[in-house]
């Protein structure tokens, strides 16, 4: 299905969830932003949501690789999501990846009350493995987009966040000095490469 605001009706307050997914530097934040600009726009109210952990660029507000913004209420667990939504038409939660599990409930109770919930998030984790909750956030959704990023090898669409830096623990706040995006076959060759340097 090809997403348009106007598949969705506002009116009759029917809630739906959208998940925007895929690696790093895809351009997910910044269709996430795109999103809720339009729906701010068409003079709905708008409440938008991050963890608190994800402090790269700014503490209060979602920012892109591009530098595009929109203000922000950074959260410590999902639960808070549910006590912040007084009144308002559309929800955005950016980095979704990192709430804990309670945010499918979050989704679904907010989407059934009415409200249009707008996720964005990696699929994907650096290994190549799902990420937190958003294989259950994409399985309830009503729309989901891929994004893809080039892959920084060799052009091909982007599979994988891939990081540059040691580490094995999953959640590693960074940018292009920590990841890089790059296709199936690159991520592949690489895996390979350190197997056999074991």
């Amino acid at each position: 299905m090809i997403f348009f605001e106007s598949n969705f009706n506002t009116s009759g307050r029917k809630g739906s969830i959208e998940v925007i997914c895929g690696s790093m530097f895809s351009g997910k934040t910044e269709e996430l932003l795109r999103r809720l600009k339009r729906a701010k726009f068409a003079k709905q109210k708008v409440e938008i949501f991050k963890p608190a952990i994800d402090v790269r660029y700014s503490t209060s507000e979602v920012v892109s690789h591009d530098n595009n913004s929109i203000l922000s209420t950074p959260v410590e667990t999902s639960a808070s999501i549910l006590l912040l939504t007084g009144d308002v038409d559309v929800v955005g939660i950016d980095e979704a990846q990192f709430f804990d599990e309670g945010i499918i409930s979050v989704c679904n109770q907010l989407a059934n009350s009415g409200l249009r919930v707008i996720v964005a998030g990696l699929d994907m984790d650096f290994r190549g493995n799902p990420f937190g909750p958003m294989p259950a956030l994409m399985a309830i959704a009503d729309d989901v987009r891929k994004e893809h990023a080039v892959c920084v090898r060799c052009g091909n669409p982007g599979y994988v966040s891939h990081r540059l830096v040691s580490g094995e623990k999953q959640v590693l706040l960074g940018e292009k000095n920590e990841y890089e995006p790059i296709c199936r076959h690159c991520f592949e060759a690489e895996k390979q490469q350190a197997e056999t340097k074991v």
